[in-house]
């Protein structure tokens, strides 16, 4: 199969199980569908473009591919798929307390969360970046920012390394990413921080176009891992295997080039398709 078609098959499937879900709101809250038992719970972002975007009953990105690759190896087909909201501040929470069997929503594999959570791959290397309107000037990278409004999400390691690295900056967190952008379009803030990745995605889509551009100077890796029970290495290694054989079979490729390629982005090949960390 396609991977073009398995976000399609995913997206069918939550048609047929009549899953709702609210849309990409402040992320107050996770958001579930009702399918009932049997369901395969998977946590992803419901506003990032390329990655994981939902658009009415339809849910498409890389992510999402991803995770019904994965699904799909260890027994679980599209249509016993349930997707779930998975806001940056909420997911270690969705974890631990089961309301999701894995997330894969752009989830950078750091110490402080493998405190909480396991982690399999990672599946994607991306660096962090910074987005500003398309006639910016003054902004062209981080050491630039000092004394402007930069925008990112609350639980996020973007926001986290910018409070870190960066003090002089007026840092604003909001739930999503995408209200980031609305503020920024709208000259609320001066620059949204996170992934190279994701800021791809906004600045492609089309009501963005010619509005908003990506600086292109990464300050980071940030190593995507697929989000699991703490301590669960069993599911770990199946994982690894099953990214392994979505690498091994071109599915992988398949996957970056239909939703990332769109956006322009240019894949760091150096580093991807990176290998798995050993379970632990």
């Amino acid at each position: 199969m396609k991977i073009s078609r398995v976000s399609a098959a995913a997206a069918a499937a939550v048609v047929a199980l009549g899953l709702t879900a609210c849309g990409d709101g402040g992320g107050d809250s996770a958001s579930t569908g009702d399918g009932g038992g049997g369901a395969y719970k998977v946590g992803i972002k419901f506003d990032q473009p390329g990655l994981g975007l939902k658009e009415g009953s339809e849910y498409t990105g890389l992510d999402v591919d991803v995770a019904t690759f994965i699904a799909k190896e260890l027994g679980h087909e599209a249509k016993d798929i349930q997707w779930v909201q998975a806001p940056s501040a909420q997911r270690e929470t969705l974890i631990k307390t089961g309301q999701v069997d894995m997330i894969v929503a752009t989830y950078s594999i750091t110490d402080k969360r493998k405190a909480e959570v396991s982690f399999a791959g990672p599946y994607f290397i991306a660096g962090q970046d910074l987005l500003v309107r398309a006639d910016e000037t003054a902004i062209t990278g981080p050491e630039t920012l000092t004394g402007k409004k930069l925008c990112s999400v609350t639980g996020s390691t973007s926001a986290q390394k910018v409070k870190d690295k960066y003090p002089g900056v007026q840092l604003q967190e909001f739930g999503t990413y995408s209200e980031c952008v609305t503020a920024l379009v709208s000259k609320g803030v001066d620059a949204l921080t996170t992934d190279n990745t994701i800021l791809a995605g906004y600045a492609a889509q089309d009501q963005y176009k010619g509005k908003l551009k990506v600086v292109g100077k990464t300050f980071s890796e940030e190593r995507y891992g697929v989000g699991i029970k703490k301590g669960d290495t069993a599911t770990c290694e199946k994982i690894n295997t099953a990214i392994q054989k979505m690498v091994d079979s071109g599915e992988w490729q398949k996957a970056v080039d239909a939703n990332l390629g769109p956006a322009g982005f240019k894949v760091d090949t150096a580093v991807n398709p990176p290998k798995a960390d050993a379970c632990a």
